[in-house]
């Protein structure tokens, strides 16, 4: 007889599911981690489980303390679970974009949630991470649990999430790892795990079009993050729980290919998970039919759809916010890309200001991004030139890396044309990156001039 004796014991040993209906003939193999079949339905449970029993070692959470937390609601749940078991006060902070579900959860847990703006920089007090930091401080016993930034949530996905794949693989004996960058701790423990033991298997991260990881695995740069829908996936901060040095590359997602997918996932697979799940199948998929057959993709479905009835689950939601829309997408950047046969101008950041001027001229630029030991580094606009030249601090002899600036937004050539509009509130123009390689470099008046040639049908017009 098996029995627990208590349900953290139950973390763990998820299964692996082949998909079938969403990959096409012809594609690499996708197996599916049921992580959304933990106990709270996450995969947080694993390193809620882990950081807390490490803190209790550690003397850092005594008997009668308050576990503090800022989270999308993944990890208030699995922490509120263990604070159930174990005795602990909670108190966690939240996005107000989170689902009640989540809030109601975590709730009905015991715990207390307090509710933050989502459209705040993440220096900005009042940024969740910020106000949770603020109470833990505040609180007597507190434990802050710090899931972005501690080694502990790398470690309790390298100890067994990484474990468990490997030994349900027989070895290790698949092609590719591909698992979401919310926090960073499931890409990273789980590429730790496999770059010691099975170092043949390549990692990729995937991310949200409007978070930061994309952007810091190809520039090094911490680009401005803007709002997205998706949950549970993404951040607008760095985060020191994100590994990249385990990562072979990266993908990014759009909302509306995050829905669309977890909907078919449900619908057709019969797997009940979240938007986030989603957005790794959507890029796993992608991917596997790149590699081809005889391949395996191995993903994480990281939660339970029963968080997301009221939103990307339901019809009404998705047509709210556009996600259901009648009429066609303007398109996708790559067409932008074709149709005005647009080829990226690009030079080395110790190029003189000299040859910048002369490839702006030839070209009809007025910015170019600067690449230093094949990476993508910074770009140099027009502006930056005038006021170096205006201000006596450069010359034509001048090397572009002392003048240029970091880069505000790339976007990836499968990207929906609306995402554009969010990285020109930060850019004058979008760096268009296709496996580390600049594709392109569209600015708002290639936009225009692209949809005034493709304009979208009119709305069909209502009878009175």
């Amino acid at each position: 007889m098996e029995v627990f004796d208590n349900i953290i014991e139950a973390v763990g040993h998820t299964p692996l599911v082949r998909l079938n209906k969403v990959v096409p003939e012809g594609a690499a193999t996708i197996l599916v981690k049921c992580e959304y079949m933990n106990p709270t339905g996450s995969i947080k449970d694993r390193m809620a489980a882990y950081i807390i029993e490490q803190a209790e070692k550690e003397g850092l959470l005594k008997p009668g303390g308050t576990i503090v937390e800022n989270t999308s609601g993944n990890t208030g749940q699995s922490l509120a679970m263990v604070a159930a078991v174990k005795g602990y006060h909670c108190v966690f902070t939240l996005p107000d974009k989170m689902s009640q579900e989540k809030i109601d959860m975590m709730k009905a847990y015991g715990a207390e949630v307090v509710i933050t703006p989502t459209d705040v920089p993440g220096d900005s007090p009042d940024h969740y991470v910020n106000t949770a930091k603020r109470i833990a401080s505040e609180t007597p016993g507190a434990f802050y649990v710090d899931q972005y930034h501690t080694e502990w949530n790398i470690e309790a996905h390298r100890r067994y999430t990484g474990k468990e794949i490997y030994d349900q693989t027989d070895g290790g004996k698949f092609d590719v790892f591909m698992g979401g960058t919310g926090t960073g701790g499931t890409v990273s423990g789980v590429g730790r795990w496999f770059k010691e033991h099975a170092p043949n298997v390549k990692i990729i991260g995937v991310d949200p079009l409007g978070s930061v990881h994309y952007h810091l695995f190809k520039t090094g740069n911490l680009p401005t993050a803007y709002v997205y829908n998706v949950e549970g996936i993404g951040e607008d901060i760095k985060c020191e729980a994100m590994d990249f040095s385990v990562v072979d590359d990266m993908r990014q997602v759009n909302d509306k290919q995050s829905f669309d997918m977890a909907r078919r996932l449900v619908r057709e697979e019969g797997l009940f998970c979240g938007g986030s799940s989603g957005s790794i199948v959507h890029s796993a998929v992608e991917v596997a039919q790149e590699i081809g057959p005889d391949k395996t993709i191995v993903v994480t479905l990281c939660d339970s759809g029963t968080r997301y009835i009221t939103k990307f689950l339901s019809d009404e939601w998705m047509k709210d916010h556009g996600f259901l829309e009648d009429g066609p997408d303007l398109g996708l950047v790559e067409d932008l890309l074709t149709e005005r046969n647009m080829s990226p101008v690009t030079a080395g950041a110790d190029t003189p200001i000299s040859e910048i001027i002369h490839l702006m001229r030839e070209h009809g630029v007025s910015q170019i991004p600067m690449i230093e030991s094949g990476k993508l580094t910074s770009m140099v606009h027009e502006s930056d030139i005038i006021h170096g030249l205006r201000e006596g601090s450069i010359n034509t002899a001048t090397a572009t890396r002392d003048v240029a600036n970091p880069i505000g937004g790339l976007i990836y050539p499968k990207a929906r044309l609306e995402e554009l509009f969010f990285l020109f509130e930060s850019d004058h123009v979008a760096v268009v990156v296709d496996g580390g390689t600049v594709v392109g470099v569209v600015s708002q008046i290639d936009l225009i001039e692209y949809l005034a040639k493709n304009p979208r049908p009119a709305p069909l017009a209502v009878a009175s």
